[in-house]
């Protein structure tokens, strides 16, 4: 049985020709890259909509990833392959009840027994401090990276957390490198001893060193984005491949609802990523020549749907382990009349159901105190619900961080600043963007970041709604992460707001809010409007 640690943790596609169209040389040096990102703790089969998908479902083919289907789909990439890697892309924490009850223990065991060679930190790896994450790498038969930030000050990664490594497969040596994001202290809670900086800058001296060492052929594991990571292979010199994660993207030559190609070529540099979940497991077939230089690329994320066979002995295992959060998931709370959308790709960038939903049931749970504003960021919302019955595992999947309601007071124009922050980074989809209840608000995406994106900002009065008054102090609820300067809210932080950050559970919250509403039917009303 598992010992929960002492911390609390524990099909090819097109391809890119990058260099000389001359045919492989004999002595080229053949890599098949295997890749995850952006895990997050689903162990267990999902729905399309990333949430829990059943039991039947699962048996009529209904669903997707879970780690059993990837033990499946790496030991078959791997027989195609004569040589191959297994990496991760990051953010392995936080996103199930697997994690809320074992933080990083089963993460360790199942990368474990996949065989992961190396992966990078990701910011949600982060969540419960240093102390979980340390505990999660002594766990580990594989190295964790993080290059572009200083630890020699925690003393629990001091000397444990290195920027790179070097793993040897097939008699090459391959450099790989970390990243993380530039703002994890925004999203997460690394502590006030880690200090984090530039990507690009901090690839560079890794590659730098490593190619002292006689290293060319350079892998950055990096959880900083698509478009960071675009920036960092425009930006740096010496980088072969980045496997990345964090913002989710659907890389693909085949599908229309692809972000970009598979692998994005920049310059030399080819930059693969392959969703979130498990729901894909990214192959990039790469050829270097003597010189450490890619040939060719080429490659398709391999979608692990029902087609993909259990391993037996792993869905066993995560049964078991799942016997202890059971009584908590199965348990029905409300119903949906239709479903509920969640998608990152809808919420982090306009008004989206569950966000209203999550907003209006923050605000309704306190409006007796008086409080008539609610801001929800978008990040905090993981997952959309189906229409039928709902349990507290699908709520769950929704609201995963057990973070608490906080009210606060805060004047009109810190409302204001507040939304400007919340749109200040739309064009890179990040978790900031707030869904809100009690309020409307415009923007202009024209307009620079922070400097009058929004528009107008409405606020309830009686029937109606009136303008915002910048003067007048109003009181706000959210959730004690964002109270706190979270996502980059820091103009609701502070010991001046009169606040309480001790509420009940976000996700109880919502649980009641559903129930009380039973059947909740989703909906728009417009409250967030861009011109």
């Amino acid at each position: 049985m598992m010992i929960r640690f002492l911390s609390s943790v524990a099909a090819l596609g097109l391809t890119a020709s990058v260099a000389s169209v001359a045919s492989v040389a004999a002595a080229d040096y053949q890599l098949t890259i295997l890749h995850t990102n952006d895990f997050h703790s689903r162990f267990e089969p999902v729905s399309k909509y990333d949430s829990g998908c059943g039991a039947e479902d699962n048996a009529s083919g209904k669903c997707f990833g879970g780690t059993a289907r990837l033990v499946t789909g790496i030991a078959a990439a791997r027989a195609r392959s004569n040589n191959s890697i297994l990496v991760d892309g990051g953010d392995q924490f936080q996103g199930s009840l697997f994690y809320t009850y074992y933080k990083g223990a089963v993460a360790a065991e199942m990368m474990n027994k996949l065989g992961y060679d190396g992966m990078t930190v990701g910011n949600h790896e982060f969540d419960d401090g240093p102390e979980v994450l340390r505990g999660f790498m002594d766990a580990v038969n594989f190295p964790v990276l993080m290059s572009n930030a200083d630890v020699s000050a925690e003393e629990l990664l001091a000397g444990k957390l290195l920027k790179s490594t070097v793993i040897e497969r097939g008699g090459e040596k391959i450099g790989l490198i970390g990243l993380t994001p530039q703002d994890t202290d925004e999203l997460a809670s690394p502590g006030p001893s880690i200090t984090f900086s530039d990507p690009v800058a901090a690839v560079q001296s890794e590659v730098d060193r490593l190619a002292a060492q006689g290293v060319n052929k350079i892998i950055v594991l990096s959880h900083s984005g698509y478009a960071v990571d675009k920036r960092v292979a425009a930006e740096t010199t010496g980088v072969d491949v980045i496997v990345g994660g964090h913002s989710n993207s659907y890389l693909s030559n085949t599908s229309d609802r692809a972000v970009g190609p598979y692998p994005t070529m920049i310059g030399s540099t080819a930059i693969v990523q392959a969703y979130a979940y498990g729901k894909y497991l990214g192959e990039l077939n790469v050829t270097f020549d003597d010189a450490g230089n890619i040939v060719t690329a080429s490659g398709e994320p391999v979608v692990m749907d029902g087609t993909v066979t259990e391993d037996a002995a792993t869905v066993a295992r995560v049964s078991e382990l799942a016997v202890p959060l059971d009584e908590i998931r199965t348990m029905v709370v409300a119903s949906a009349a239709s479903v509920i959308e969640g998608d990152r790709s809808v919420c982090r960038v306009q008004e989206c159901a569950m966000g209203n939903l999550v907003a209006d049931a923050m605000l309704a749970r306190v409006s007796d105190q008086g409080v008539t504003i609610a801001f929800a960021n978008s990040g905090g919302i993981r997952a959309s619900i189906d229409a039928g019955d709902v349990t507290m595992g699908d709520v769950l999947s929704v609201l995963p961080f057990q973070n608490t309601l906080s009210t606060f007071e805060i004047s009109g124009q810190g409302v204001i600043d507040a939304l400007e922050n919340g749109v200040s980074q739309v064009e890179e989809v990040k978790g900031r963007f707030p869904q809100v209840a009690g309020i409307t608000y415009s923007w202009d995406a024209s307009v620079a970041p922070n400097k009058g994106r929004i528009q107008s900002v409405m606020v309830v009065d009686g029937d109606g709604f009136s303008p915002i008054d910048p003067a007048k102090i109003y009181l706000v609820v959210t959730n004690n992460y964002v109270r706190n300067g979270g996502d980059g809210y820091k103009v609701f932080s502070g010991d001046d707001k009169n606040a309480y950050d001790y509420g009940p559970d976000v996700a109880d919250v919502l649980a009641e809010y559903l129930a009380a509403n039973v059947p909740y039917t989703p909906y728009l009303d417009g409250r967030i409007g861009q011109k």
